[in-house]
């Protein structure tokens, strides 16, 4: 009597077990608070896009963050950077040659190196961007292919890729936040943006383990069905 008692014990503690783990565990991180919710619903696949500037100093030290966070993101999953051209320190027209010098570095394999070379060289040399030339100069002095800058700067891949982030820009810029009706989604940089739908609150992250809570953040976001 016993045993059997016993092996019926132990079927209900497995089935409870498996009923428990059927329920998704509650989240730490609150809408409104963690994240803001800008939009009803989600783009088709998941995607992870970081809106910053090459001359916002709070992009350039949020830059090693974003990094990290694009090797914690589930494989098949990249960061999706876009450039924006609303800052006053250049014009739009020169903002987008640096968006496109980017672009040509990514389409190469070199996308982070070349972001980490044009940071260093507006936050740390403090040099100039006035033309095309410009940027074209210091990825050829750091050893970029002058070809490859060449056949790619103008070519319709880039061309493309360049205008998206504009278009994405202007959704953003011009979409009215859900908390505060006065203010854009896009009202400054850096800004995170998962499956369309979610906006990153950075401030509200711990300063002390800022890269592993943006993470976990993130792929939460990721999963989100609601």
């Amino acid at each position: 009597m016993l045993k059997r008692f016993t092996i019926l014990l132990g079927c209900f503690a497995l089935f409870a077990c498996d009923a428990f783990a059927d329920k998704p565990q509650p989240s730490k991180f609150e809408a409104g608070k963690h994240y803001e919710v800008v939009a009803k619903t989600a783009t088709a696949k998941p995607e992870v896009r970081e809106f910053f500037s090459f001359f916002c100093g709070h992009c350039y030290k949020f830059e090693p963050f974003a990094q990290q966070l694009e090797n914690a993101l589930p494989a098949g999953i990249a960061l999706q950077k876009n450039h924006v051209d609303f800052l006053p320190a250049a014009s739009p027209e020169v903002q987008n040659a640096i968006a496109r010098g980017y672009l040509v570095g990514k389409a190469e394999g070199k996308g982070n190196e070349i972001a980490a070379l044009i940071f260093h060289h507006i936050h740390e040399t403090r040099g100039q961007f006035t033309s095309v030339e410009d940027i074209r100069s210091l990825m050829l002095i750091n050893n970029f292919d002058a070809k490859a800058f060449d056949s790619h700067f103008n070519s319709m891949p880039i061309l493309s890729a360049a205008e998206q982030m504009k278009e994405q820009q202007t959704l953003w810029s011009s979409t009215a936040s859900p908390t505060d009706a006065s203010m854009p989604v896009l009202a400054g940089v850096p800004m995170l943006l998962v499956n369309g739908k979610y906006k990153v609150q950075l401030a509200a992250l711990d300063p002390k383990n800022f890269d592993k809570e943006l993470a976990e953040l993130v792929n939460y976001l990721l999963q989100k069905k609601d």
